[in-house]
């Protein structure tokens, strides 16, 4: 019996050590797996260091080559090289290794400030890099949009025009002395106020997801038989015309339901969109009441985030002017604010003055472009039409323009002012936004 025992038992502790074998193995190669603040995996799934940035570049050492040798380059040897100086640009991360930097976040930090700092040595050199800032701005626009890719340039440059002339606000206008504590603090409280409601925004779209209650299953429902009426035939039944009718009916709805799922369905996605939702070809997903894909927010504007974007146009917009009425006040106290952005002499005799002076051109600049943003935006929820299907009903030519294009009115949705700023006002609070990762707000 001890034997049998000893035989019964001895497999059984062999197995326990060999889990527990398996178990540490595990463990050591998660260990191993484990990736440090400075490390990461490259493109070609291998991993490296952020230190080794110069290292090993097969592809750079090629180019250079071919190069000193005056032999033609590979046709995508220049974009293997971008593709490896790109991927290996990296920074220190202390959750999952080294983040990548995103190039297009780049220029504006370098762009910005030097045009503005050129602006302010000469009247004529201002009027020059004024011109080319938003020049250069639209050129990039339209080269990113024309290909529908996704990109941070126009956030990065939102993001520092913010910080940037909050800073200059601080070290170049404020020790001037003209202002006491209440400016400031209005200045930095709008500031303030402005990036929590673009955190805000950025939070939830509306994005269209599968919902797995909508999914019908495959069992047929039939409808019981009409009552019998001993009035009629004796109590028979005749339910011919009855079937019919019902098979009938039956196959027109499911041809309706086919028509209006074929119509509504998004081949990317793989669900079926709600009325007035659409794909977005930039983001890669659909949106609920999609307005438009604002690319200073590098957001869609649907029916999650709507009202908070308008919210983020009118905080922007009252702190960008509030600042620059500050900024004349202070740079031309002779003149009104009216008149001063055209007519400040002798600003230019004192290279702080004249920044400050560039700035608040810039300032204005943007706040012109956003201010018939949000005119158009208020214009179309008072109609109850959105950026989307104001677009598709011109080029359709189904919809009444006025004022060069800038009222459209389809007449589909529209019940009324009140009635359109109440919907607008209520639309959105049914919706549970999941979670956002640190991720998704960039």
């Amino acid at each position: 019996m001890e034997n049998l025992a000893n035989s019964v038992f001895v497999p059984s502790s062999q197995a326990v050590r060999l889990s527990i074998m398996k178990k540490r193995g595990k463990k050591h190669l998660e260990e191993e797996e484990t990736l440090c603040c400075c490390e990461y995996v490259n493109r070609l799934g291998e991993r490296s260091h952020v230190a080794a940035c110069c290292c090993d570049c097969e592809d750079l050492d090629d180019a250079c080559d071919r190069f000193l040798k005056r032999e033609s380059q590979k046709p995508e040897s220049l974009s293997h090289v971008a593709a490896v100086f790109t991927d290996r640009i990296r920074v220190p991360w202390l959750w999952g290794g080294a983040r990548r930097v995103e190039l297009s976040v780049i220029p504006p930090l370098i762009l910005l400030p030097v045009l503005l700092h050129i602006a302010a040595l000469h009247f004529l050199l201002g009027v020059v890099s004024l011109i080319a800032l938003p020049g250069l701005v639209l050129w990039y626009y339209y080269s990113t949009h024309r290909k529908k890719g996704r990109t941070l340039f126009f956030l990065s440059l939102a993001l520092f025009s913010i910080g940037y002339m909050y800073f200059l606000f601080l070290t170049e206008v404020l020790p001037r002395g003209d202002f006491g504590l209440i400016q400031p603090a209005v200045v930095t409280l709008g500031v303030i106020l402005t990036l929590a409601a673009l955190f805000h925004t950025k939070r939830d779209r509306g994005i269209v997801r599968l919902n797995l209650e909508d999914v019908h299953s495959t069992v047929t429902y039939h409808s019981p038989l009409a009552e019998r009426d001993s009035a009629v035939n004796g109590g028979k039944h005749d339910v011919t015309m009855t079937v019919a009718n019902r098979a009938e009916t039956a196959k027109q709805g499911e041809a309706d339901l086919q028509e209006s799922g074929r119509r509504n369905w998004c081949p990317v996605c793989k669900v079926v969109r709600p009325p007035r939702a659409g794909h977005c070809r930039i983001c890669g997903v659909c949106v609920q009441r999609l307005d438009h894909h604002c690319v200073w927010i590098n957001s869609c504007v649907g029916l999650a985030n709507h009202r908070s974007f308008l919210l983020l146009l009118l905080l922007f917009l009252s702190t960008s002017l509030y600042g620059i009425s500050l900024v004349l006040r202070s740079v031309c106290p002779d003149q009104l604010l009216l008149t001063a952005l055209l007519y400040c002499p002798g600003v230019y005799d004192q290279y702080s003055a004249a920044l400050c002076f560039t700035c608040a051109w810039y300032s204005s600049m943007v706040s012109c472009g956003l201010l018939h943003l949000l005119l158009v935006q208020i214009i179309n929820v008072s109609f109850n039409v959105t950026e989307r299907e104001a677009r598709l009903a011109l080029r359709e030519k189904t919809a009444r323009s006025s004022y060069w294009g800038l009222v459209v009115d389809t007449g589909v949705y529209s019940r009324g002012f009140r009635e359109n700023w109440a919907e607008f006002m209520s639309m959105g609070e049914k919706l549970n936004p999941p979670t956002p990762l640190p991720t998704d707000l960039v």
